[in-house]
């Protein structure tokens, strides 16, 4: 039996049914406008936040806000990064997920802790609390330096009135030498210490006091403190990033140096990060617990609270605690002098 033959379409069929596929899968493939603008939007300020991060540049108040949320911009970005990956916006994706990387690798470090020196010398365990325009609970603040042993307090935000609740506590009687300053609002500030204290100025001039003491540990063993607390940068930026210079003195320079206080900053701000740079340490950095935030407390967002210590001595301990009555977790650490 003969096979029948079905004969090919026309080439010109051909043409015509290839283009009409062809023209289906580009219009499969084209990508919705308004669907790539909502996927850029997000990666515009992450570009310009790591752009400023990178160089080490803070900029005014608003950007000084962004670069205190660095780590939730790492998240955010991987987030926008792959939403737009699973888009098939690749290059959207790409450079996201690139931006991202980039600031987590600043910032994942700071969930390790550091190797710690080997030194011998005296302990101190320090405290630093801010009292919220003495709002805070003096009880909760002497329980604390009770329970946790603390060596040397430094308050900042300290009125009269707070003086008087803590003298009520009994705060001086566990801690009995003192460098105070109060002042009403946040422009207070303060010095509890167990060992004797000699008032020195270590700072420059700042909106609020803040002092500085040389602790006398005993055995020739002298250590410096300072109660940190400059100008919030809401108030006046430029005065802020005067002050917080005037704390960047080298560490070789001087004696053996603790600050802690509320810096108004975080280690993603360049200002924080040249006084490290000076020949310090974040405690909370060394600890592996810079990511822990301590303000506000209701709902801590960032780490703007810091003991920060001498390079030449190491952190042993480091804790945040709630204080009723305060804006501000209080900080704790315990640091091993050479």
């Amino acid at each position: 039996m003969e096979e029948l033959s079905v004969p090919e379409p026309p080439a010109a069929v051909l043409g015509i049914l290839g283009g009409m596929v062809l023209a289906e899968e580009t219009r499969s493939r084209r990508k919705n406008p308004l669907v790539t603008a909502l996927l850029v939007v997000p990666v515009v300020p992450l570009a310009g936040l790591a752009a400023l991060r990178l160089i080490g540049f803070d900029g005014s108040w608003y950007t000084l806000i962004a670069l205190a949320l660095t780590p939730y911009a790492v998240v955010a970005g991987l987030l926008a990064g792959g939403l737009a990956l699973a888009c098939r916006r690749w290059w959207t994706g790409g450079v996201a997920l690139v931006l991202s990387i980039a600031l987590a690798v600043l910032v994942v470090p700071r969930l390790s802790a550091s190797e710690q020196r080997e030194v011998h010398g005296k302990t101190l365990r320090v405290l630093s609390s801010n009292l919220l325009y003495g709002q805070a609970d003096p009880k909760a603040v002497v329980d604390l330096v009770r329970e946790q042993r603390i060596d040397v307090l430094n308050l900042v935000e300290m009125t009269p009135r707070v003086v008087d609740g803590l003298t009520a506590a009994g705060l001086f009687q566990l801690l009995p030498y003192r460098v105070l300053h109060p002042a009403p609002g946040a422009f207070g500030s303060g010095i509890v210490s167990r060992f004797p204290l000699k008032e020195v100025n270590l700072t420059g001039d700042s909106a609020a006091k803040q002092p500085g003491a040389q602790a006398d540990l005993g055995d020739g063993v002298v250590a410096e403190i300072v109660a940190v607390h400059p100008i919030s940068p809401d108030v006046d930026t430029p005065q802020w990033e005067r002050e917080m210079k005037d704390l960047s003195r080298a560490a070789g320079e001087h004696g053996l140096r603790i600050l802690a206080g509320d810096f108004n900053a975080t280690l993603d701000h360049a200002a924080f990060r040249t006084v490290l740079s000076r020949g310090y340490n974040d405690a909370a950095e060394e600890h592996g617990s810079a990511l822990t935030p301590t303000w506000p407390s209701s709902l801590p967002v960032v780490t703007i609270d810091h003991v920060v210590v001498d390079n030449r001595a190491a952190v042993l301990d480091y804790r945040v605690f709630d204080v009723p009555g305060s804006d501000h977790r209080a900080v704790f650490a315990e640091v091993r002098l050479p």
